[in-house]
């Protein structure tokens, strides 16, 4: 699988964990030069609190487009650390 902003492949790994339609992809699958902290979380019922990127490319910045779980529940012990994309990354295989 491969998520894909701006012509730039953010991640990509054979090895993603379908949650909710979501693929999370292993930590060091991703391409950690277009990533930039963000200061959004938000919380899910089962999965515990979610902290966010903002995805960065060639100056663009899409705001919160990637999200990763740093301590979730053990319902969702299998993503922990992994990162999922939304806000029009595309997610294709």
């Amino acid at each position: 699988m491969n998520a894909i902003w701006n012509d730039a492949v953010l991640a990509d790994s054979d090895q993603t964990v379908v949650v909710e339609g979501n693929h999370y992809f292993p930590p060091d699958s991703v391409n950690r030069q277009y990533f930039q902290e963000s200061p959004t979380h938000t919380t899910c019922p089962w999965k515990g609190e979610a902290s966010y990127y903002n995805v960065v490319v060639v100056g663009n910045v899409n705001k919160d487009a990637a999200w990763y779980y740093p301590d979730p529940k053990p319902a969702a012990a299998e993503i922990k650390d992994r990162v999922a994309f939304w806000r029009g990354v595309r997610v294709e295989g």
